[in-house]
C-alpha cells in the first residue's frame, strides 16, 4: 500500500512540475515575444510566423503541426516518444491557447527586455520539463528521423532548423533588427535550459570529520538513502587516527545531510566541494 501511495505521489509531482514547466514556457511565448514580434525557434517559433502572416492562434498551429510529426515520428521511430512528450504537446496547446487571449497586450514595451525575459521563461520552462524526462516534441521528433537516416547529430539539426525558423521571420517582418532579436532569444533559451539542467544534476562532495561518525552514518544512510564511504585518516599535528566520512549526494540533499550532522555533531568538521561529474548508480549514466 505504502508503494502504491509512493508511487501516486511521484506521478503527481512529475506532472506537476512538466504542467508548471509548459506553464512558464507559455507565458515567455505569450507575454513577452509574441507581443514584441519575436521569432524564436522550434514548433513554438513556427506557429508564431504563422499567426503573426495569418492571424491563426498560436495555440492550435503548435497542436496541429506536433500532431503531424509525432505521427510521422510513430512511424518512423516507434512509440518511443512516450506518453509524457503527447501529454506535454497537449497541455502547451492548450496553455498556449489561453494565456494568448488572456495576455491582451505586451507587459514589457522595451523590445530587449521583452526578448530576454521571454527566452528565460520559455527556456527555463523547457529545462524543467526536460528534467522530468518529458519532452515538447516538434523540431526534436525532426532531428531524430533525420539522425536514422544520416550521419548527422540531433543537436546541429536542432540548431539548422531554429536558425531557418528564425530567418523566415524576415520574410514576415523584412527588419533584421527583429530577426537578430530571434537569435538573441534562441540563445539566452539555450543559455536557461543548460542552468535548469545542470542545476538539477549539481553534485557535492562531503568530507565529515566528526568522533560520532557512526551515528552520522547510520542516519544518513537510513533518511537520506545514500551511500557513503569510510576512510582512515591521521591528524598530522596531533597524530591521532580519525574516521572520514566521504559523501556523494545532489545539490537539493546538502541542507538535509547538514542539518543531520548539526543535529548529533554540532562541532563536526565538514568540508563541502562542487564535483564536476559522478557518474555510477543513482547519479548519471556513464556514456563514454
Amino acid at each position: 500500500m505504502k508503494g502504491k501511495i509512493k508511487k501516486i505521489i511521484q506521478w503527481t509531482n512529475t506532472y506537476f512540475l512538466i504542467a508548471f514547466g509548459l506553464f512558464l514556457h507559455a507565458l515567455g511565448w505569450t507575454a513577452f515575444l509574441i507581443p514584441a514580434e519575436i521569432t524564436g525557434g522550434g514548433i513554438t517559433g513556427v506557429a508564431t510566423l504563422i499567426y503573426y502572416a495569418s492571424g491563426f492562434p498560436v495555440g492550435v498551429s503548435y497542436l496541429i503541426i506536433n500532431s503531424i510529426f509525432l505521427l510521422i515520428s510513430f512511424r518512423v521511430l516507434g512509440f518511443s516518444f512516450g506518453v509524457k512528450t503527447i501529454i506535454a504537446v497537449a497541455i502547451l496547446s492548450v496553455m498556449l491557447g489561453i494565456l494568448q487571449q488572456a495576455v491582451p497586450g505586451p507587459i514589457v514595451h522595451d523590445t530587449f527586455l521583452a526578448t530576454v525575459i521571454g527566452a528565460i521563461l520559455a527556456g527555463a520552462g523547457v529545462g524543467i520539463v526536460f528534467t522530468q524526462g518529458g519532452s515538447t516534441g516538434g523540431t526534436d521528433n525532426i532531428a531524430m528521423i533525420i539522425n536514422k537516416y544520416r550521419n548527422i547529430t540531433p543537436g546541429r539539426i536542432i540548431l539548422y532548423l531554429d536558425l531557418i525558423i528564425i530567418s523566415s521571420s524576415y520574410l514576415i517582418f523584412a527588419s533584421l533588427e527583429k530577426m537578430v532579436y530571434g537569435y538573441v532569444t534562441m540563445a539566452v533559451a539555450a543559455y536557461a535550459i543548460d542552468m535548469v539542467l545542470s542545476g538539477s544534476k549539481q553534485t557535492y562532495q562531503l568530507f565529515i570529520f566528526s568522533p560520532k561518525y557512526e551515528d552520522i552514518a547510520n542516519t544518513i544512510s537510513e533518511n537520506i538513502n545514500r551511500g557513503i564511504t569510510l576512510i582512515d585518516g591521521e591528524g598530522w599535528y596531533s597524530k591521532h587516527k580519525t574516521k572520514i566520512l566521504m559523501v556523494l549526494i545532489r545539490k537539493h540533499e546538502t541542507s538535509d545531510i547538514l542539518r543531520i550532522v548539526k543535529r548529533i555533531d554540532p562541532d563536526a568538521f565538514v568540508s563541502q566541494n562542487n564535483v564536476m561529474g559522478v557518474y555510477g548508480k543513482g547519479f548519471d549514466v556513464l556514456k563514454h
